[in-house]
């Protein structure tokens, strides 16, 4: 779940490091200053985290009466609502250029319309605590990838270290050594794709549309906006008009749209102009946790002791990874 636009020094990897989700990601320049909330910025970033964690929760629900398609296409129609009213608020307009929009349309297919829909489909045959774990492993995803298409980016040991670290941590939530014995395959390929996506997003997007001169608010709504057309174009092509319209999940569908899409990138936004985005990307290490807490407490899922312990890893290896050396 990624909000934090990437400035001209950030790498992939600690842009990322607030995706994985399950939320939207700006594709614009570094906010200007904004006047200081008067709520305090460790109650909206626990918010934030709250919401964000319960995103998979939302997500599970959703699917149960939806197809993924259909969940990801409400997502983003109310995510798109609310920042529409924000932009119509603040009288922000929305960007021009066409080369500026072609990007956007890639921006929105890695970072909302592919990364949502994979979450989606990866909650039919996993548990919502497994898919937060997932989530929590784009860090390490954006490290490997910024070695390759980022030539300046030079990661120390500690960040390598942080990286195998990582990636022991997902093989042990997998119960490697058992032979993934009772994960789903498939559905646990989906939701790491899916944590993937975010730090390819973000690759392109620091190459083509870094210094556009947009506000955030202005490109992230042309860019939910772009991926709603996008599931709009797709979900009658795979999925049929639902036959009855269950409240429960609709209602989950809503509030992952509204909240985890719309509100969490207004709060994220906040966040990153008052405190910097070294301090609100680590929003991620928390999802995981309160993503587990709500499966386990309102799902009922059942946990083995390689889920806790392997998040535990996880989380440590993506904030190694996230460790600068001193200039």
């Amino acid at each position: 779940m990624s909000t934090v636009s990437p400035s001209r020094t950030a790498t992939p990897a600690s842009a990322s490091a607030t995706t994985s989700a399950a939320t939207s990601a700006p594709a614009s320049t570094p906010a200007a200053a904004t006047p200081r909330p008067r709520t305090d910025w460790r109650l909206r970033f626990g918010v934030l985290s709250l919401i964000w964690g319960f995103s998979f929760l939302l997500i599970k629900v959703g699917t149960t009466s939806y197809a993924p398609f259909q969940v990801t296409l409400g997502r983003l129609v109310f995510g798109t609502a609310v920042l529409a009213a924000a932009m119509a608020v603040k009288r922000e307009r929305l960007p021009r250029g066409a080369r500026v929009w072609g990007h956007m349309a890639v921006a929105a297919f890695f970072l909302n319309a592919a990364p949502f829909s994979l979450f989606a489909y990866a909650e039919l045959t996993v548990p919502s605590t497994l898919a937060g774990i997932c989530n929590a492993t784009s860090p390490l995803w954006g490290m490997v990838l910024s070695l390759v298409a980022l030539s300046e980016d030079r990661p120390s040991r500690v960040r390598f270290a942080g990286l195998g670290l990582g990636f022991l941590g997902v093989l042990t939530v997998l119960g490697a050594w058992q032979g993934f014995h009772g994960i789903d395959a498939t559905g646990t390929a989906m939701a790491l794709l899916a944590s993937l996506c975010y730090p390819v997003g973000w690759i392109y997007v620091r190459r083509t549309l870094s210094g556009t001169g947009n506000s955030h608010l202005a490109m992230t709504g042309a860019q939910l906006f772009l991926a709603t057309i996008q599931l709009a174009v797709v979900t009658p092509l795979f999925t049929s008009l639902p036959t009855r319209f269950a409240l429960v999940p609709l209602l989950a569908v809503a509030a992952l749209g509204a909240l985890g899409t719309g509100v969490a990138v207004l709060i994220q936004y906040g966040l990153v102009a008052e405190v910097g985005p070294t301090t609100a990307q680590m929003v991620t290490y928390f999802i995981p946790v309160i993503a587990t807490a709500a499966g386990v407490a309102i799902l009922g899922e059942s946990i083995a002791w390689t889920t806790p312990v392997g998040a535990v890893i996880v989380i440590a290896g993506a904030a190694l990874t996230q460790v600068r050396r001193k200039s």
